[in-house]
């Protein structure tokens, strides 16, 4: 299986490069030559597996680079019980005869982004041998609260690699700050910048995109790459998890095998549900993808209008890993519908960077509508799904509430009682502070000190990670401005 930059289909190399790569130096996005497809033989094959094994087989398929060995070996490590809290590793959670929740949570930070970011440094390294690269890969990494933490869990001392992570100051939940500032490993660092996640994405691409530094840091021993899900080796872990999730309700007897689902994805940068696309397109049974936004509702508009606009108010609210205006992985969907169209996406880019907007073809615009629906969820709304699912006695966090809000307003707008399937992406300890008002308690303080506070309310478990947060000693205070990025970096890379 080869890649291709979705700017320029002549760049083409294996799986190993791209993913090393991270970013195409035009500033594409890497992406398979081609959709591999699944049939009814195949999921049957996985229904009995573990989700190890439910992963090689996946990646399989797409990676032919690497072996079934490495693989299986690879998933082994990435969601070992070292790792995951449950067996499951992904478990799905019924809450009634058409209504799924799948829990991604479980893994070392708490958030969804584990289920990638435990098996891109395998990956990754596996890629540096692989490709005879001699030289270290510093993996840059801009987060909205997740991405950063379980990018440096992965990657902590891992060898032939140092990760420096930009996270918005002040754009980011207090557990979320703490486990960053408090991360252990002897090549991570970690630099808030003045801005939004938006500002510290683009001050990312920048630097990828800057020769001078590209020369600069080759002639210190460096390459850059990408942790964040520009990086192929992000998406496609994703992709295994909605594939596992229908393999679990066909076990469970909650659904026949052929029968559709629908999946209601909460989301900002697009990767995550851009993976359950990919999964349908592979031949998944999928009905619709339910896009879910918060206040950030540029992604609603876009998939009603084709009109994609990022000139609008930049809102703060209780979802922060999903507070962004500039959705990266668009470009990945653009592309396949487009019939892998490279100057088409290349100006949808060119007119975003230039005027902020751009507005897709027709035909684009019709096949957006006849896979996806969107629909955004305001803070009262939030906090009234969090409410309302504690007292049905499912405790849920500030995105997952936003899904499970955006699915109710397509039950009731389109009459679809096909079997939805949410995603949860994170515990609710991660957002304590406004999880208890949702709960119908005041918030005794800001930070790590809310754990017990929410444990003592609900009787829900904090996972032993974030526990272990208590009392944590600090070790980044670093603070910039978007241009003093490319400082930050050639400075960790001394």
């Amino acid at each position: 299986m080869k890649y291709y930059s979705t700017r320029d289909r002549s760049l083409r190399m294996d799986s190993a490069e791209a993913i090393k790569m991270g970013l195409s130096r035009d500033g594409g996005l890497l992406t398979p030559e081609a959709i591999p497809q699944i049939d009814r033989a195949f999921l049957e094959s996985l229904v009995g597996e573990c989700y190890q094994t439910r992963a090689a087989r996946v990646m399989g398929l797409y990676l032919t680079d690497y072996t079934e060995e490495e693989l299986l070996a690879f998933a082994k490590n990435a969601y070992g019980p070292d790792k995951f809290d449950t067996e499951a590793v992904a478990p799905v959670r019924t809450l009634d005869e058409t209504t799924h929740c799948l829990e991604l949570w479980h893994g070392p930070t708490s958030a969804f982004k584990d289920m990638a970011l435990q098996m891109l440094p395998q990956l990754l390294s596996a890629a540096l041998r692989k490709t005879g690269e001699d030289k270290t890969a510093c993996i840059l990494v801009a987060t909205s609260g997740d991405t950063g933490k379980a990018a440096m869990e992965g990657f902590a001392d891992v060898p032939q690699t140092k990760i420096m992570v930009f996270y918005p100051k002040d754009g980011v939940s207090k557990v979320q700050e703490a486990q960053m500032v408090t991360q252990e490993g002897e090549n991570v660092g970690v630099c808030a910048v003045v801005g939004n996640f938006d500002d510290a994405q683009a001050g990312v691409k920048r630097i990828f995109s800057d020769p001078a530094t590209r020369e600069t840091l080759a002639g210190r021993g460096y390459f850059l790459s990408s942790a964040n899900s520009i990086n192929w080796g992000r998406i496609l872990p994703q992709v295994v998890y909605y594939i596992s999730a229908y393999c679990d309700l066909v076990r469970d007897g909650k659904l026949s095998m052929g029968d559709r689902v629908n999946f209601c994805v909460p989301t900002g940068n697009f990767g995550d549900i851009l993976a359950a696309y990919y999964a349908k397109r592979m031949g998944l049974p999928v009905g619709k993808l339910i896009c879910a936004s918060n206040r950030n509702d540029v992604l609603t508009d876009f998939l009603r209008t084709g009109v994609y606009d990022r000139n609008r108010p930049f809102h703060t609210t209780m979802s922060p890993s999903m507070d962004i205006l500039v959705s990266s992985n668009l470009e990945r969907l653009l592309f396949d519908l487009s019939g892998e169209n490279d100057a088409e996406v290349r100006g949808y880019m060119e007119a975003l960077a230039k005027d902020g907007k751009y507005e897709v073809s027709d035909g684009i615009r019709a096949a957006m509508k006849e896979q996806f629906w969107g629909g955004f969820c305001g803070e009262d709304g939030t906090a009234a799904a969090i409410g309302e699912y504690y007292k049905k006695g499912y405790l849920i966090d500030t995105h997952t509430a936003v899904a499970a809000s955006v699915m109710e307003q397509y039950r009731r707008e389109t009459g679809d009682r096909t079997v939805t399937v949410f995603v949860s992406t994170a515990s609710p300890y991660k957002f304590c502070n406004h999880v208890l008002t949702a709960i119908g308690e005041t918030p005794a303080g800001d930070g790590v000190e809310l754990l017990d506070q929410l444990n003592g309310a609900t009787g829900v478990p904090v996972p032993r990670r974030l526990a272990a947060l208590r009392g944590k000693e600090r070790r980044f205070d670093r603070t910039c401005e978007k241009p003093g990025m490319d400082d930050v970096v050639l400075d960790f890379l001394k």
